[in-house]
């Protein structure tokens, strides 16, 4: 699977730049999800579209017995890229970022593989592509790609599923996996804090909403380290903060908005009332405050049993040196819906470039060494191939 997948190189690489210089935002992936059910048509394999709103779905197999999807993200980024090269983003203001152009060119390798697998081996299941939109992004609903495709019947019948992220500051070609929790629940807050105001000379006349941030701070970030117990992860950080409009005058508002990380539930639910606690603070100070709690994705869990299947055939396929159990950190994603809906598991690959430059996600220089397709490509297909022939 591994030397076909090599053989694909070339295509894997033309459909990745494609997809490169043409980004689309989340749930605006209209020419991406053409480019993807033109190319499973020409692999013989028929394509439903607007799955999710803008996401693409396919399914070979035999009709019967157990089905494994393989999910990838199409959407890219508001970045505006600065990287000098060939394939360079051809719309202003957006970018792939993430590298959801290699998930998808490295997903439509897979089905290519698979599609040969079905005519030649003996099959038991079927094998579902799921091309998702809007990963980056969800609505004023709180509607993200993945539940939207859920909430089409994405995975209905689905026994498994299955996903790559490629990592650009990760070695190059080495496949990360880690159990169980392996990246965070996203929340996000805004809060303000209201006071009287005042003359900046006079600030004994009104309550000062600044006076009272002060205190709050404190209070938010000694949340993780004094109110949670030490053993459980959790982040509490502050991203924004604006008040006042002169040097002289003490405003009446002041307004803030962070971002709130955890694994477990229930870490969750007492974040989420360790700092309404602290907004408190300003009561006591003579003001008043509201608070917004904004609810993102879940935390991603890894099923180990599935980790395993993924990890076997990459330890079989480049070998156990390429092998790595380790944390993925805070960061999230939202095929945690996915998980939380079937048993399933995300590796990361690495992708590193070879000039030593740190291409982080989410920056104007973002880019991947496009040497890993293949091997992410191989991966996922030779796992899919392995779970309709009885393997696992």
């Amino acid at each position: 699977m591994l030397e076909k997948a090599k053989a694909l190189s070339p295509e894997l690489i033309r459909i990745r730049r494609d997809i490169h210089q043409h980004p689309e935002l989340s749930f605006q992936e209209f020419r991406t999800a053409k480019l993807v059910a033109d190319t499973l048509l020409e692999l013989g394999i028929e394509a439903e579209t607007g799955i999710g709103r803008t996401g693409v779905m396919a399914e070979i197999g035999t009709g019967d017995g157990p089905t494994i999807a393989i999910r990838a993200d199409m959407d890219a980024l508001p970045i505006n890229e600065k990287n000098d090269v060939p394939y360079k983003s051809q719309n202003p203001g957006v970018m792939h970022a993430c590298g959801h152009d290699a998930h998808t060119a490295i997903l439509l390798g897979a089905a290519h593989l698979l599609k040969q697998s079905l005519a030649e081996d003996e099959w038991r299941g079927n094998v579902r592509f799921l091309f998702q939109p809007s990963e980056e992004a969800f609505d004023a609903d709180g509607t993200s790609g993945a539940t939207a495709m859920i909430e089409d019947g994405a995975l209905e019948g689905v026994d498994a599923v299955i996903a790559l992220h490629v990592l650009s500051n990760g070695p190059n070609g080495l496949f990360i996996f880690q159990d169980e929790y392996s990246m965070a629940a996203v929340d996000m807050f805004e809060a303000r804090l209201f006071g009287d105001g005042a003359h900046g000379a006079y600030p004994h006349n009104g309550s000062d909403p600044i006076f009272m941030l002060g205190q709050i701070l404190n209070a938010l970030y000694a949340i993780p380290s004094r109110q949670i117990n030490p053993l459980r992860p959790s982040v509490v950080s502050l991203g924004q903060v604006n008040g006042g409009n002169a040097h002289n005058v003490i405003p009446k508002e002041v307004m803030l908005k962070g971002t709130i990380r955890s694994f477990q539930e229930d870490v969750r639910q007492q974040l989420w009332e360790e700092i309404e606690r602290a907004l408190k603070i300003s009561e006591a100070l003579g003001g008043s405050y509201e608070l917004n709690i904004i609810k993102g994705y879940p935390a991603l869990y890894n099923a180990p049993e599935v980790n395993g299947w993924m990890r076997a055939t990459a330890q079989e396929l480049v070998g156990e040196t390429a092998v790595a159990n380790h944390e993925y950190g805070m960061g999230a994603e939202d095929f945690a819906y996915m998980t939380q809906k079937t048993k399933g598991a995300m590796f990361m690959l690495g992708a590193a470039t070879a000039d030593g430059v740190a291409r982080f996600h989410h920056t104007e220089t973002f880019d991947i060494d496009e040497s890993v397709l293949p091997l992410g490509t191989a991966v996922l297909a030779e796992t899919a191939r392995r779970f309709v022939s009885g393997s696992f």
